[in-house]
């Protein structure tokens, strides 16, 4: 790897990897099912979503970054805290069930290459991703997770060995529509919820305090205003490059199972393993490697990302010391909530439903319950009292509301039909 390359990937922080994290095993299914069900037809979900995904990233660490708290201990200055904490146990529930799915994909996805195992497994990536938690560096841990996100643009290359129409891409791409059923609109709720996460918010909130304390030459931008032209640049390229990488990833992984699954009659993923099989036309037998190295490789990105933004949410509310830069004596109960969202999460292994529908359905319950945190988030970022001078920007502003309206009305309609 080159010294520039080299260069790159180091500047890469929060904004990279919670993008990355976006594509977790519930994004796939996810994006694979919309595929399937509608072909084409719900492109323009993932290009919609980019400039809102940008915006509500962009906000959430504008308020790390500017006050040097997470979201959650600034949302308790505007709001009572048993409204916070209320809000921060549907995130906890929405993040287990959550990595419950993810690490049952993930089992299920080793299975399909060793041909046996899934619970195994299961339980083997749980212990796994609990241990790598507490016991490595974060600041080696990150590093680790920047080169995982890499193994999602096999998902962008295999699209370009298949026979496509482009014009009837672009049409889906660029023109909203979709059938108004109850299947549909679920699916439009859980892209949606997949797409623009609560966990995230959380999340690269927490890890812009986490950057910052881990320089000494830095400080909170609402103590140190010289550092703001800088900081504010970076985190605008940096979660814009962050979420064009997962918006791309997920195009084109609604559009190999739309050219595949779809275009053959077949409008409904039942299993890992037919997910996996969608890609056998354009990939061979390479398929079955590459959804599983997708797979494996994106839950490991993103169960950290789950359990973590949990347990920065709760701890912050809690008024714990927080941080995966502490050691786990320093930050017991912050470390035991990780591991008990991970614990507990794997409950859904005993669930008697397959991984990828409950990979959907923890999308569309994420779908739900981002619509109150956008509105708490956009509150505080708005208050020059929290934010002094760096409230966030007209532009962050419009589309923030913008999404929380578009959300809102995709979870009504939802309900409405159900």
């Amino acid at each position: 790897m080159t010294a520039n390359a080299q260069g790159l990937i180091k500047r890469l922080g929060p904004g990279v990897i919670t993008g990355a994290a976006d594509d977790d095993p519930s994004g796939i299914a996810t994006y694979s099912q919309a595929g399937a069900h509608a072909g084409f037809g719900l492109l323009w979900t993932v290009v919609l979503t980019w400039p809102l995904m940008m915006a509500v990233q962009s906000v959430s660490a504008r308020i790390g970054r500017v006050t040097g708290r997470g979201l959650a201990a600034n949302m308790c200055r505007s709001f009572p805290r048993p409204v916070v904490l209320g809000a921060v146990l549907l995130l906890f529930v929405a993040n287990t069930i959550n990595i419950g799915a993810d690490l049952a994909a993930m089992g299920a996805a080793v299975a399909m290459l060793v041909g046996w195992g899934q619970v195994v497994f299961t339980f083997v990536f749980a212990i796994a991703s609990i241990l790598a938690i507490v016991f490595i560096p974060y600041s080696r841990y990150v590093g680790f997770l920047k080169y995982l996100t890499f193994s999602l643009f096999a998902y962008v290359g295999v699209v370009f060995t298949a026979h496509l129409d482009w014009r009837a891409v672009g049409v889906g791409a660029l023109v909203p529509k979709f059938a108004f059923d109850k299947e549909t609109l679920t699916l439009v709720v859980a892209v949606l919820g997949t797409t623009i996460s609560p966990y995230l918010f959380f999340w690269q909130s927490s890890q812009e305090v986490e950057e910052e304390e881990g320089d000494d030459e830095a400080g909170p931008l609402k103590e140190n205003p010289e550092q703001a032209p800088r900081e504010l640049t970076r985190i605008g390229w940096e979660t814009g490059i962050g979420m064009a990488i997962s918006n791309l990833v997920a195009f084109f992984i609604m559009l190999t199972t739309a050219a595949t699954l779809n275009a053959n009659g077949k409008t409904d993923i039942e299993s890992t393993q037919q997910a996996a099989e969608a890609l056998k036309p354009i990939a061979g037998e390479a398929a079955f490697l590459l959804f599983s190295l997708g797979i494996i490789g994106t839950g490991l990105l993103a169960v950290p990302v789950l359990a973590g933004s949990a347990a920065y949410a709760l701890g912050e509310v809690r008024r714990w010391k927080v941080g995966l830069e502490h050691d786990f004596g320093e930050a017991r109960p912050f470390y035991l909530t990780i591991a008990a969202a991970i614990l507990v999460g794997l409950g859904v292994v005993l669930l008697p439903i397959d991984p990828i529908k409950a990979l959907i359905w923890s999308a569309a319950l994420n779908g739900v319950i981002v619509v109150p945190i956008i509105g708490f988030m956009m509150i505080v970022a708005s208050r020059r009292e929290i934010m002094g001078e760096f409230t966030a920007a007209p532009w962050q502003r419009v589309l923030g509301w913008l999404t929380l309206a578009v959300m809102a009305a995709a979870a009504v309609g939802m309900f409405v039909l159900m």
